[in-house]
């Protein structure tokens, strides 16, 4: 049988083989070069990427804290407001009803005086005159009507006050039930974690919702809410404030008029005894004053003085650090802070020397001022000499004018500065 001729195999030299094995050895050491290369980076990655997840949560649970206790002090201070509006809607529903009262009050008087005038209209001949008794009532009938009117004023004023101190109120209580909602989301959002059950992805979390408004607008909303409380607040404490010193003018005036002419020269001489009083105290405010402004003055010269040193410090360090060579010479933190600095230093001496040049202008005019309540002073005790004789007179003319048994209690008359008539006399 024919032997067919084998194919021949390739044979290759030594040198072939050992390229060959050189070559699969270098291309080994590069892919095992290439491929540390990645796992460096992709641990790079993993660590870069990890640390940056970690701190942008840690960042946002950091803004979710400040955020609570931002939503916490609003909600605080509209808490604190609210109440005040429940007290001043409280107090001015008192003084609302007293002043009612004392509107009702005034029937009894104007009743009794105008029944007077109709009894002595009963008078004949010549001795129905318009004699003084008859003006004195008629006077007294127009005080208690036109006290009647301003009262019932007061009372219209009050109540409708008090509606808009209720509006006020369900105002701030929507936006404390609005901030106290917020919290809760808030606090749910800080709670939650990376395992927790209730999380999950969202479509478009991103979107800004219909609605949506500025952290300015957010403060201003909330600031508007209690400037608007606090004004109604003003207001409605001014109004009781008005309503009481009605009432005491009420009783003081109908006093006053029962009294009469005697009264009113009783009345003239308290007055002059009253604005004595109130002058020497505001002399002697005034003399302290005036101490107290000389004594400041002079402090804030010293304290003008002594910003010299720190300002000169500011100015050679800024003078030495431009003195860095090459790149160093750069505007950084430091020298930012410098620049405040004098600037900061230059504003407080220009605004320690106004504040100065206006404490001595104000010390003159207390002094001018001074000088004007002593002149005044003097004239009041001349004159409180005057009216004291003059009482002293209608005594003897007429010694006893009332023959009441029981005493009628007095009304504390106050002072513009608010000190009564009892604390000065004490002094």
């Amino acid at each position: 049988m024919a032997k067919h001729p084998e194919k021949p195999i390739v044979h290759y030299g030594v040198p072939e083989w050992t390229n060959n094995n050189e070559k699969l050895s270098a291309t080994a050491v590069i892919e095992r070069y290439i491929s540390n290369i990645i796992r460096q980076e992709s641990r790079s990655l993993r660590n870069e990427t990890t640390c940056k997840t970690d701190w942008d949560e840690s960042d946002t649970s950091r803004m979710l804290r400040d955020r609570i206790w931002e939503v916490t002090r609003c909600k605080d201070l509209l808490v604190t407001c609210a109440q005040k509006v429940d007290d001043e809607i409280e107090a001015l529903t008192l003084n609302k009803t007293r002043t009612e009262e004392t509107l009702a009050a005034t029937a009894v008087p104007h009743e009794v005086t105008t029944e007077s005038l109709t009894l002595r209209e009963g008078r004949r001949g010549f001795e129905l005159v318009n004699d003084p008794v008859e003006k004195e009532l008629k006077k007294e009938v127009y005080v208690i009507e036109k006290v009647q009117k301003l009262l019932q004023q007061h009372i219209d004023q009050a109540f409708e006050q008090l509606v808009i101190l209720q509006k006020l109120r369900q105002q701030l209580t929507a936006d404390i039930q609005n901030k106290m909602e917020t919290l809760g989301i808030d606090n749910t959002c800080l709670e939650l974690t990376i395992t927790s059950p209730q999380i999950s992805l969202k479509p478009n979390p991103t979107r800004i919702p219909a609605g949506t408004c500025t952290p300015h607008d957010w403060i201003q909303f909330t600031q508007l809410n209690l400037a608007r409380a606090r004004e109604a607040m003003q207001t409605s404490e001014q109004m009781r404030e008005d309503m009481s010193l009605s009432r005491v003018n009420l009783q003081n005036e109908l006093k006053n008029q029962q009294r009469a002419t005697e009264f009113a020269l009783r009345k003239r001489n308290h007055d002059e005894q009253q604005a004595c009083r109130e002058l020497e105290w505001q002399l002697k405010n005034t003399e302290d004053e005036i101490a107290a402004m000389e004594s400041d003055i002079f402090n804030l010269d010293a304290d003008l003085q002594a910003k010299t040193a720190p300002l000169k410090l500011a100015h050679t360090r800024l003078e030495n650090r431009t003195a860095r060579p090459g790149m160093d010479l750069c505007r950084d933190e430091a020298q930012r802070c410098l620049v405040d600095e004098v600037n900061q230093l230059q504003a407080t001496i220009a605004f320690m020397k106004e504040k100065l040049a206006e404490a001595q202008h104000s010390l003159q005019r207390l002094k001018f001022h001074h000088n004007q309540l002593m002149q005044d002073h003097s004239r009041k005790r001349d004159a409180l000499a005057l009216e004291q004789r003059c009482i002293n007179i209608r005594e003897r003319l007429i010694p006893i004018l009332y023959s009441d048994e029981t005493p009628v209690p007095l009304l504390l008359l106050t002072s513009s500065s608010g000190r009564s008539t009892a604390h000065l006399e004490r002094q």
